[in-house]
């Protein structure tokens, strides 16, 4: 008889210095009780990735989890994956950073669970060829990817069944298609279903059914506790494969080995769809959304995925001058000649560019405040073992916009003025607290707005029949508080911004951004000029102050 391998992996991750409390909760709900039903069947073969970050902390604060996947480890059942050590987005962070952090992550498995890493989890599957050359550096073989990679390179489903090389300058590297039908049936579908969803790969006799998704899917998400192990979805699922003879679950390693590619493949610069379509400005999705309901679902997952894609990961840096600037400090400490006197500086520089900070998508990412504080309290420490407590005053054009930043550090404090938007103070940073006052976010118009305000669940996938809805289709108790706080702002909100108004200026209108604004001081470009100790910004500006009236001022 002929079978199906079932390559199955699941990846764990937190971000750095989450709270302890979430820490706590997805070890209770997700992590402890998947390793729990695991460790009874060590037989099933699956791949794991767990952030280094992560992993310390289940070490140090839940041992019988660690002896769990120390056991299964030991047993056979679990091969790891490698990746940064602080879960970065590989493709923003300088080369030697990719090496070092992923060498990291692979020591740290080699030292506990006794092996080396031969594949990699990509963080949030973005992909870019440029990578491979540092993933060989980092002994990396292969790394898994959605098979929407694929299918945007003109692959169609059907032949996603086992793995292709690609290469970059004569460095190759294997890639393997993840599948979204599998992504979506486990485990939100019947067992049953999942189950026919993994035959349906029985093709020949090498075909592989794929999937490598989030743990957090198994636990975390809304409603999936009581259905994964309340109702008992992940042990009779095992139990399913188990003792399906038309099924072998294998290790990635193991049928990479044993099996040869299906061809060669070149991948565009992408990461998964919903990572697109995030990625783009609030106007743009709707109108990607709008084009993908006008073709139909159909024949969009026949002829449109091909066709009609998001934007790529890096746009996060465009539509949020927040981002770019954490991301471009990152880069400024990545190339500080102290780095390669202080592993301190560096540790603290690997948390800084853990990935969750930088960008905003069905979870709160950049929209949340405390990993926001995190990455400044990396990046302030990094600042603090590179300077002295002598007064410095220097000016960059790190963030790419064309304007001057400038950057005023003393025995207390670090400031940072950005002359492209009304002269704005954009970091307040205490050095003893390791703080930034300034760190705030503008209010932004996002497309799932619409969706909130009207009470709707996202299009992508339709409601599940025989399981429980995904994440994207849950549907939302909207009450008047939230739609009231559904707020734009028309001009980055930092500090020391000049705004001319009149008497009807007051609070409410100040927080809902509709008061009376009559000068162009608020987001328009300064001149910015700097001795050893003062700094000057000015702007010759229009107003119409009183409303009859122009002036200069």
């Amino acid at each position: 008889m002929a079978k199906t391998t079932l390559l199955f992996g699941i990846h764990m991750h937190q971000p750095v210095d989450n709270f302890q409390w979430v820490i706590e909760h997805a070890v209770e709900v997700c992590y402890a009780p998947f390793f729990e039903v695991m460790s009874r069947y060590p037989q099933f073969r699956f791949a794991l990735h767990c952030s280094g970050w992560l992993m310390e902390q289940i070490e140090a604060n839940h041992p019988k989890l660690h002896a769990q996947i120390m056991a299964l480890a030991k047993l056979g059942s679990i091969e790891f994956f490698s990746a940064g050590y602080y879960e970065p987005i590989l493709s923003v962070i300088p080369s030697d950073d990719r090496v070092e952090q992923i060498n990291m992550l692979s020591s740290s498995i080699e030292k506990s669970f006794k092996q080396r890493p031969k594949g990699l989890w990509l963080s949030e599957r973005v992909w870019e060829s440029s990578l491979i050359p540092d993933l060989k550096r980092a002994g990396i073989e292969y790394t898994v990817m959605d098979d929407y990679h694929f299918q945007c390179a003109g692959f169609e489903p059907s032949v996603l069944d086992g793995y292709y090389m690609t290469e970059e300058g004569g460095k190759k590297l294997a890639l393997f298609p993840i599948s979204k039908k599998l992504r979506y049936a486990i485990p939100f579908l019947s067992v049953e279903t999942a189950i026919k969803a993994i035959k349906s790969f029985n093709r020949r006799k090498d075909s592989a059914a794929i999937i490598f998704d989030d743990a957090e899917k198994f636990g975390m998400w809304p409603g999936t506790h009581e259905w994964v192990y309340a109702k008992g979805w992940l042990e009779k699922f095992v139990r399913a494969v188990l003792d399906d003879p038309s099924i072998e679950t294998m290790h990635y390693a193991d049928y990479y080995k044993e099996q040869c590619t299906r061809g060669i493949t070149y991948l565009p610069n992408v990461s998964y769809y919903e990572m697109g379509e995030w990625s783009l400005r609030a106007d743009d999705a709707t109108a990607m959304e709008r084009f993908k309901q006008e073709m139909g679902q159909q024949r969009y997952e026949a002829e449109g995925v091909k066709f009609l894609k998001g934007g790529i990961w890096k746009n996060f840096l465009v539509k949020y001058e927040e981002s770019n600037r954490i991301h471009k400090r990152m880069l400024e400490l990545s190339q500080a000649e102290i780095r390669h006197e202080s592993p301190d500086f560096n540790t603290s520089l690997y948390k800084l560019q853990t990935n969750d900070a930088l960008w905003h998508g069905v979870f709160g990412g950049l929209y949340l405040p405390n990993l926001r504080d995190n990455a400044y309290r990396y990046l302030i420490t990094c600042e603090n073992l590179r300077y002295s407590d002598e007064l410095v005053l220097l000016s960059d054009h790190n963030e790419l916009d064309g304007h001057e930043k400038v950057k005023a550090v003393n025995a207390h404090t670090i400031f940072r003025f950005d002359a492209a938007h009304g002269g704005q103070l954009v970091e307040f940073d205490s050095r003893e607290a390791c703080f930034n006052w300034q760190n705030t976010l503008t209010r932004r118009k996002e497309a799932y707005h619409q969706r909130v305000l009207e009470n709707k669940p996202s299009s992508q996938t339709p409601p599940a029949e025989d399981g429980i809805d995904t994440i994207h289709n849950a549907v939302l108790e909207i009450d008047d508080t939230l739609r009231d706080a559904i707020i734009y702002d028309w001009y980055l909100k930092n500090s020391f911004i000049d705004h001319i108004s009149d008497e009807h200026f007051n609070a409410d209108n100040f927080r809902h951004c509709n008061f009376r604004e009559f000068g162009d001081f608020a987001n328009q470009p300064f001149e910015v000029k700097y001795d050893q100790t003062n700094i000057r910004f000015s702007r010759k500006g229009g107003s119409a102050f009183p409303p009859e009236g122009r002036g200069q001022s």
